[in-house]
């Protein structure tokens, strides 16, 4: 299932934005709104650098460092999640539902699939006494339709 858009305008994403960064005690900029309009505006889930490349022609000032630490705050509080890709850069990812990915090693694109029967089914033994589960997800490697495609 593909990630569908969500469009915020300036003023939906500083409402979203306005009360979890209060009670979080970080102040809200607005580079810090339009990073999270941009994530989640988006229908991949963006590398640091393409939500560089989208805001950097409205936000001339802004820098991929402003970004990194933006992106890693929206990620501890909640509001975003890290895809950490092997090899490649950290890609973040605006759909916080409980979901998995599918990852084309030929271009790189990561895809969001839902999978209900493992979400749901238990853990195997081996993990007892290995410490705390937080969350359980799995990352599909494969070659995508496109690229299919393109080599046939």
């Amino acid at each position: 299932m593909k990630k569908t858009p969500v469009k915020l305008t300036p003023a939906q994403a500083r409402d979203a934005l306005k009360d979890i960064f209060e009670n979080a005690g970080i102040k809200l900029t607005p580079q810090r709104v339009e990073i999270f309009r941009a994530v989640y505006g988006m229908d991949c889930h963006p590398s640091v650098e393409l939500v560089y490349e989208k805001l950097k022609k409205n936000m001339p000032s802004i820098s991929q460092d402003t970004i990194y630490r933006t992106l890693g705050t929206l990620e501890k509080l909640g509001l975003i999640n890290r895809v950490s890709v092997l090899d490649r850069q950290s890609r973040f990812d605006a759909n916080i539902e409980k979901h998995h990915h599918f990852v084309c090693t030929e271009c790189g694109s990561i895809s969001d699939f839902y999978w209900p029967s493992f979400d749901n089914s238990p853990l195997p033994d081996e993990l007892e006494g290995k410490g705390k589960i937080i969350s359980k997800h799995i990352e599909v490697r494969g070659v995508c339709d496109q690229c299919m495609k393109k080599k046939s």
